[in-house]
């Protein structure tokens, strides 16, 4: 490999660290935000995710301007693949991330939101421990990335089912406080949809894990995650 192209694949590589740090940051100023009902961290939140597009575009640029220059192929051309279908994800994360802030923005309007949020602290603490395993999720991946480690990948796709069942827990216990007391609906339904956007974050985490592996092993394994066996060999 010439000294170009290993130059090349090393900005690439510091530049979709850097967007990561900044997608991660942008959706724990939105967490934030909507766990202290902080309106102008919102807005934060929200301008953020102005900088994450333009990066994702600049750095989808970088990468097809480097495989016409340099015809990369077998790891390289993975490495660049790789880092394409991440630089995706980590922009449709900051996406999310700016409509939890909305959410934030739009309680903000609500007279009742106050209220509300001092009567079911709970609901958020539940909210937050979802929060935390999102975030772990994404910081992980990004970390398996950085250090080109295909175990730490596999422990991210295991946490996905973690974040799953909370959400689902999160459902059933606001489906059931709203049945009790409607006129909570507005509020607790907006914390529904913030619950939402956190597994989808967590989602797309496991997607760059198995975008990662794929880096490394030159193994897809979207397909056959759902064997339990297969994914822990990796782990444990």
């Amino acid at each position: 490999m010439s000294s170009d192209i290993r130059k090349e694949l090393a900005q690439v590589k510091n530049r979709i660290l850097y967007l990561g740090s900044v997608v991660e940051n942008n959706l724990l100023k939105a967490i934030r935000a909507i766990q202290n009902n902080d309106v102008e961290l919102a807005h934060e939140a929200k301008k953020g995710d102005l900088e994450i597009d333009k990066a994702e575009v600049n750095l989808e640029d970088h990468c097809l301007e480097v495989m016409a220059l340099h015809q990369p192929v077998a790891g390289d051309l993975r490495f660049l693949v790789t880092v394409l279908k991440i630089n995706i994800d980590l922009e449709r994360i900051g996406d999310l991330a700016a409509k939890i802030a909305d959410k934030v923005l739009l309680l903000s309007f609500s007279q009742h939101q106050i209220t509300a949020q001092n009567d079911y602290a709970f609901v958020l603490e539940k909210l937050n421990d979802m929060s935390n395993a999102t975030t772990w999720m994404l910081n992980t991946c990004l970390d398996a990335f950085a250090q080109e480690d295909a175990d730490l990948a596999f422990k991210v796709i295991l946490a996905d089912d973690e974040v799953d069942g909370a959400k689902n827990r999160i459902r059933v216990l606001l489906e059931e406080i709203i049945q009790n007391d409607p006129k909570r609906n507005f509020y607790l339904g907006t914390l529904l949809s913030v619950s939402r956007s956190l597994e989808r974050i967590a989602d797309h985490a496991t997607n760059i894990s198995e975008d990662i592996i794929y880096m490394l092993e030159g193994k897809i394994v979207r397909h056959t995650i759902d064997n339990p066996d297969y994914v822990k060999q990796h782990v444990f």
